[in-house]
């Protein structure tokens, strides 16, 4: 590490970039390699991902790049060779590249809680390629931007990862996803709703934190081992987790909150029948509870497992979902409510100067 002060150099310029998160995948589980293709319904919402790039002069600062994942740490240094605290952001800096005219110091946050199987780390993810490719000057789409990404989780880092993360948050808003063949043959339609039906989406919604990190990964390699058999009685599982997604794409788009609510419960009994664990007891408890104050439906984000979250679609008298919010969070101290609100952009980046 150089042993250099910093206190008397102004920064160059600032890259902002922020993503939205994901929730309410219908049709998760077939956005995967074991799958081969698949239907994904998905939102994009706020709380988004941010990333900030501060950029320097090189050698004025102490490091080259200085990563500060304010939500888990103090900045540290960045070694360039290999993988240290923070694999997944070391890896898309690495994958993208520092320009030799520039040090940094990249700041990442979220406010939706770690691990709680709303896409962030894809969504972190995206954004900071995204701005890293600001600062290279290299102009690449959103969904190329989604698939650098993606390859960060896949190639770089040896994870399994399905598609549909990195793509709602470059696109954010209501997507329709058709995956023809894993990984990068896809069609992405945005669905677009008259306000009424937008707005009225936005208030039903309501995402519960299960008060602990999602933490499954025992269990999904149980399913991938099952799935990746090709069987049939696999793929038929598989199938309805696609039907569940064309419904809700047909039920939103003519503003069917009893159909949606419906295909959100069909995928969700679906991931049950993959695997019964993938539905965890909390979870469980606040689809129960929620559907005992006229719910239209809900389902657990993301793969499934234990914590994460739940989305759950409200019915349509908002005092009757104020109490059921009320008895949701009466059930566990460590539930909560996460705020949202539908993302009507996906990935934006864009550079301010500094204050001087």
């Amino acid at each position: 590490m150089k042993n250099k002060s910093t206190s008397s150099v102004s920064p160059i310029k600032i890259i902002n970039s922020v993503a939205p998160i994901r929730i309410c995948d219908i049709g998760g589980w077939t956005d995967t390699w074991f799958a081969g293709h698949g239907q994904i319904f998905n939102i994009g919402v706020y709380p988004y991902a941010e990333v900030q790039i501060t950029v320097f002069p090189a050698g004025s600062q102490a490091n080259r790049i200085t990563v500060y994942p304010e939500d888990f740490g103090v900045p540290y240094s960045m070694d360039e060779t290999k993988n240290g605290e923070h694999p997944l952001l070391e890896s898309a800096i690495r994958r993208i590249g520092l320009p030799k005219d520039f040090d940094i110091l990249i700041s990442v946050h979220s406010d939706a809680p770690a691990a709680c199987s709303t896409g962030t780390s894809a969504s972190v993810c995206v954004a900071l390629v995204a701005a890293m490719c600001e600062l290279n000057q290299k102009k690449i789409t959103p969904l190329e931007i989604a698939y650098e990404a993606h390859r960060v989780e896949t190639e770089d880092l040896k994870q399994q990862s399905g598609i549909q993360d990195q793509i709602c948050a470059a696109f954010g808003g209501i997507n329709f996803i058709e995956m023809k063949k894993y990984p990068y043959d896809n069609v992405v339609t945005q669905i677009t709703l008259p306000d009424n039906i937008w707005w009225e989406l936005e208030r039903r919604i309501c995402l519960v934190f299960l008060g602990k990190k999602h933490s499954s990964s025992q269990v999904h390699q149980a399913v991938i081992k099952n799935l990746e058999t090709g069987s049939r009685d696999a793929q038929a599982l598989l199938e309805t987790l696609r039907l569940a997604a064309i419904k809700a794409k047909s039920a939103i788009e003519v503003g069917d909150f009893v159909a949606f609510g419906q295909a959100a419960t069909d995928c969700n009994d679906g991931q049950r029948k993959l695997h019964s664990e993938l539905i965890c007891p909390q979870a469980d408890q606040v689809l129960t509870l929620a559907k005992s104050y006229g719910a239209m439906g809900g389902k657990v984000n993301g793969a499934g497992g234990d914590g994460g979250s739940v989305t759950i679609i409200s019915g349509s008298n908002m005092a009757q979902k104020r109490k059921m919010i009320s008895a949701i969070l009466s059930l566990n101290p460590a539930f909560k409510i996460i705020p949202t609100y539908l993302s009507r952009r996906g990935l934006r980046v864009w550079s301010t100067t500094p204050d001087i």
